[in-house]
């Protein structure tokens, strides 16, 4: 689908529903060494780049060949800007949305009539821009194939390939207030409520066919960065790359096991700076167009149906001051 298809004449309930982003064209981070950044999402399975003059920048890619991700040099680990994509027709009713949402729209040098920037109620730089739809149109296939008799159902160590994520599945930013931020996506960028848990966290997914999350939100005392969620084929790709990061001496983190919302398979990997890489399969997908029964769940029946207890460090938000 090109960034000229499409509609924003979506319903919700019967209703019109306001004009949405279609998709995360990609994130930028802020790292403290580059050095340990290109180390850790090379292990992970990414295509890593150096890019800009300088060689202090990265450029992440996964095996559908999009940049996903930007890398760069600060004193700190951050989240310097989410970047989302949309349809061209929405482009001029995504902005009157932004604005009557209450954020301003900031001046920067890309911007033009298909892209402007602006800061949500965290501060967090938010980017929209017309493009291309990189998330996925219908559910990625998850195939598992049990082995017949007399045939073996596995293969060695040795004979284990490196796990390459296939694609970008979704980011989770640290706020102090999740309803706040719903309130305020849903009215400025379109994006709705899959399910909840009370205040402590919530996840959204796009219109226009999305992953059950796109963007979510967990409660911290500050905002911030937690994870970047990314696709793998299936449960055992999951469990292979853990071992794949634990073998490159990446042994901190939480899973395997498998989530209630969003019923993804997981793993989670602790990056050098506190925040997450997750390797997720067969997470749950919101056709175009369909209502999603969003659901709001006790705190104890909301993580995960099965896996390894929650490790403390996993609800750490390493930006907020102590």
């Amino acid at each position: 689908m090109n960034a000229s298809s499409g509609s924003n004449t979506i319903r919700n309930g019967g209703r019109h529903a306001p004009a949405s982003v279609h998709s995360i064209d990609h994130f930028a981070l802020n790292v403290p060494s580059i050095a340990d950044a290109e180390r850790f999402f090379s292990a992970f399975g990414l295509d890593v780049r150096h890019v800009g003059e300088t060689g202090q920048e990265l450029a992440l890619r996964a095996a559908d060949g999009h940049r996903w991700a930007r890398v760069l040099m600060s004193t700190s680990k951050s989240l310097a800007y989410l970047s989302f994509s949309c349809f061209a027709q929405d482009i001029d009713a995504l902005r009157h949305q932004v604005t009557h949402a209450g954020a301003t729209i900031e001046a920067h040098v890309t911007d033009s009539k298909d892209a402007f920037w602006f800061r949500d109620p965290d501060g967090n730089l938010i980017q929209v821009k017309v493009g291309v739809k990189t998330s996925p149109t219908a559910k990625s296939p998850c195939v598992m194939t049990g082995s017949a008799a007399d045939e073996r159902g596995s293969h060695t160590r040795s004979a284990s390939q490196t796990v390459r994520p296939r694609r970008l599945s979704h980011v989770l930013l640290f706020t102090p207030d999740v309803l706040r931020a719903l309130d305020f996506y849903e009215r400025a960028l379109g994006l709705r409520l899959s399910d909840k848990s009370l205040d402590i966290i919530a996840f959204t997914h796009a219109p226009h066919g999305s992953d059950h999350h796109l963007v979510a939100f967990a409660k911290s005392s500050a905002r911030g960065f937690h994870h970047s969620s990314w696709d793998v084929d299936n449960v055992n790709t999951v469990g292979e790359g853990a071992s794949q990061m634990s073998n490159a001496g990446y042994t901190k983190g939480w899973g395997t096991g498998r989530h209630v919302l969003g019923s993804n398979y997981f793993h989670y990997v602790e990056d050098p700076w506190g925040s997450f890489c997750e390797y997720s399969a067969d997470i749950d997908f919101v056709s175009a167009g369909s209502e999603w029964p969003a659901g709001d769940y006790a705190p104890e029946d909301s993580l995960y149906l099965w896996g390894p207890a929650v490790p403390p460090n996993f609800i750490h938000n390493t930006e907020a001051v102590p």
